[in-house]
């Protein structure tokens, strides 16, 4: 069975984070999810989210990939040196990364975007570009390892090479 960490943290997108986690369990991935500490959190509608366990609990090695939302989650998860290590070590071990809408932050700042192509919300293309990425106005950009979509209108697209990437296909 694969495995595959969701990061969480408040004010995450609710469709961003809810329909990779149900896409993948449908094709058979155990996803769990992690935040900061174990508890209750909330997307920016509203909708919650339990996590049981901390960033600081997970070994990437025992994961095939990670996840981040996008919504006003990713300015914090990108705070977390373990976050970034975790980020890091999925791309240095060529494991999948999920990125949508703001979530490229978080591979800005764990440094693993160099020569990259990748998509993100525009608002953050700026960003992306200036850590080193190829940032292309696509709904899903697939490159390597690395699985990144603009926003929630683009979900069907990612959730689609999320499943190929994460299965090899």
């Amino acid at each position: 069975m694969k495995k595959v960490l969701q990061l969480v943290s408040n004010d995450f997108e609710d469709l961003e984070l809810w329909c990779p986690v149900m896409r993948l369990r449908e094709a058979g991935a155990q996803v769990d999810l992690v935040a900061e500490t174990p508890g209750l959190y909330r997307g920016k509608y509203g909708v919650p989210c339990e996590v049981t366990m901390s960033f600081n609990e997970v070994n990437a090695q025992e994961y095939d990939g990670i996840l981040v939302p996008g919504g006003w989650a990713p300015d914090k998860l990108r705070r977390f040196p373990k976050v970034l290590e975790l980020v890091a070590a999925m791309n240095k071990d060529n494991k999948l990364i999920g990125q949508i809408c703001h979530a490229g932050w978080v591979l800005a700042s764990a440094n693993v975007l160099k020569d990259r192509k990748v998509t993100s919300t525009p608002g953050i293309k700026d960003d992306l570009t200036n850590a080193g990425a190829i940032w292309l106005d696509e709904p899903c950009v697939v490159d390597g390892n690395i699985v990144s979509a603009r926003r929630p209108p683009d979900i069907p697209q990612y959730m689609q090479a999320l499943v190929d990437v994460l299965y090899k296909k």
